[in-house]
């Protein structure tokens, strides 16, 4: 255990961020989740309402710091490809 003031300090924050992070992460995982059952139950509409959502929150999550840019990038193109899949005919 961090017996300094600066290092107990130093703890207390990354205990705060971790939740932080936590709840944030928690929230992403849900709303991604919710974007692949709607494409899996083929609805088209209800699939692109909820990838507008899903990628507003990865990008504020990559402001925040939680999440890199790439990965949040990487994720919002996965789930937009999906999603496209279903708007356009299969050729």
């Amino acid at each position: 255990m961090a017996r300094h003031k600066s290092a107990v300090k130093r703890h207390r924050q990354s205990l705060k961020r971790r939740a932080r992070n936590q709840t944030v992460k928690s929230r992403l995982r849900t709303l991604v989740k919710k974007v692949r059952s709607a494409v899996e139950d083929s609805q088209a509409e209800e699939a692109g309402a909820r990838l507008k959502e899903a990628a507003q929150a990865l990008d504020q999550a990559v402001s925040k710091g939680v999440l890199h840019r790439n990965n949040a990038a990487r994720k919002i193109s996965r789930l937009a490809t999906q999603v496209g899949r279903l708007t356009t005919p299969a050729s």
